[in-house]
């Protein structure tokens, strides 16, 4: 599992013109669903990103996790971050999940979150989506379950 994090100040993700989540201050997950992926994948993803210290504290030391600062988090699918661009212009799809594969893990990832943290938005799943963020620092951490980087 591949996930994008962003300290954000605030996020939005649209699908259809409709607003399917946003937030405040906190988190957007860009997250991705890898073919090999089992619920530990799913666990260590949450239990790092949820206690990522990326958050200033009194002294504007990054030294807090999401809840000690009271944020949010916004979860986007994104399978693009399995995207294998080493040979050629295309990039190749094959180590991200297929979606009978990925959904139901995508969802599980979801209810992990939402165990761990009360202020949980998403998109949907599959969809064309719009995401508007202000990233805050900027901080952008990229994190792989597989710890292939």
């Amino acid at each position: 599992m591949r996930a994008v994090v962003q300290r954000v100040s605030r996020a939005q993700v649209e699908v259809d013109g409709r607003i399917a989540g946003a937030i405040g201050p906190g988190l957007v997950a860009l997250v991705g669903i890898h073919r090999a992926d089992t619920d530990k994948d799913l666990g260590w993803m949450v239990d790092k990103m949820l206690n990522l210290r990326i958050f200033d504290d009194e002294q504007g030391i990054m030294n807090c996790a999401l809840a000690e600062v009271g944020g949010q988090l916004l979860v986007v699918s994104q399978f693009t971050l399995h995207g294998d661009c080493r040979k050629g212009r295309r990039p190749s799809w094959n180590e991200a999940a297929p979606p009978e594969l990925a959904r139901p893990l995508y969802e599980r990832f979801l209810d992990l979150c939402r165990e761990r943290s009360a202020a949980v938005q998403a998109g949907v799943f599959q969809a064309e989506m719009e995401l508007t963020l202000t990233n805050s620092g900027p901080v952008t951490i990229l994190l792989d379950s597989h710890k292939t980087f």
